[in-house]
Order: structure tokens, then sequence, then C-alpha cells
């Protein structure tokens, strides 16, 4: 197994140092260099820390050997396409996002600044974390199996208003949602 720390660490835009003070116990710089570079072994307890540190899935930290990893080669900078000096693993985005469930809601006739066949992949929270996801698009759970999306307008208490994306529909208000996911990633063919 080859592990991926330091292709995570870059892709949040982490130095050693703070990879380090983010450890439960904190470690020094030097520790975090040897484990990516296999100079020490990286143990279960290891994989624990830095993933938590990382934000990760501790799992996301390794990869079998026998699989072929994307690689990002270039960079598109200003001055145009120029290529990477050693390239990297291309880390998914989903294994870098943090906490709860993801969901993936596949756009079958485009709306607002959605297009058909749109995959939009969707963190599910606890709806009392709902504040912080004000004018954000949400799916919500409603009765009877059915599903309700747009934009979080408001929450008051245990309501929720969500403004849908297509043109002219009303607002739609839910009460006491068991849950909510955001949208966190686009996916969208070319």
């Amino acid at each position: 197994m080859i592990n991926r720390i330091r292709d995570i660490r870059r892709s949040k835009g982490m130095t050693l140092a703070e990879t380090a003070a983010a450890c439960h116990p904190p470690t020094t710089a030097q520790t975090i260099g040897r484990l990516e570079t296999g100079m020490r072994n990286l143990s279960l307890t290891w994989m624990n820390r830095i993933g938590a540190a990382l934000g990760v899935d501790p799992d996301s930290l390794v990869k079998p050997i026998d699989v072929a990893q994307p690689q990002i080669v270039a960079r598109l900078t200003t001055g145009g396409a120029e290529n990477l000096a050693h390239p990297r693993d291309a880390i998914l985005p989903t294994e870098l996002l943090e906490g709860g469930k993801l969901l993936c809601v596949e756009i079958e006739a485009g709306q607002g600044e959605y297009r058909s066949g749109d995959l939009l992949w969707m963190r599910q929270i606890a709806p009392e974390d709902a504040a912080q996801l004000v004018n954000r698009d949400v799916l919500a759970p409603r009765s009877g199996g059915r599903f309700a999306f747009g934009r979080l307008i408001n929450r008051q208490g245990n309501l929720i208003g969500l403004l849908p994306p297509g043109i002219g529909q009303r607002q739609i208000v839910i009460d006491a949602p068991p849950w909510l996911a955001v949208a966190e990633m686009l996916v969208r063919k070319l």
C-alpha cells in the first residue's frame, strides 16, 4: 500500500506544520514528513490521527499498488497551461469533504443553473445546522417519500423555506424535516 498523505494535505492547502498541529495530540512536522515519505511506518493509530487532522476518512490515506490513480499533470495559469515538475494523485473531491452521508441528485430537466445530465452531490446534515446553509441549495425529505429541492432562504424554529430553481415557482415551506442535504459538488459532462 502507498500512502497519499502528501497529496491530500496539499489538496487541502495545509503545510506539514499545520497538519502536525491539527493532530490530537499534536506532533511535529518532521514526523508527518516521515510518515508521508514512508521513512516511518503508517500504523492504524497514525492513520486515524492524520485522517482526523485532515478531515478525511482514514481509509483515503492509503491506496492499493495495483490500482491506477488519476494524476494531476498540469495547471492552468494566466500564462496558459504549465506542466507540474512532479505529477501527483488527483484526489476526488468527495474524499476531501468532511462529515455526513453523501447523496446524489440526477438533474433530468434543466432548471436555474442546473442542466439536464448534471449530477449534484450533496452532503446530509442535521436540521439544527440549517442556519449556516442560508442561500445554499438543499434537498429536504417530505411526507410520502417525496423531496423538496431549492435555495434555503429562511429557517424559523422547525420551519424551513426553500425557493425552487425554476422560474416563477413558489416558496416551499417544510415543517421539521428529519435531515437536509446541502449541495457540495456539481459534476457536468462536457
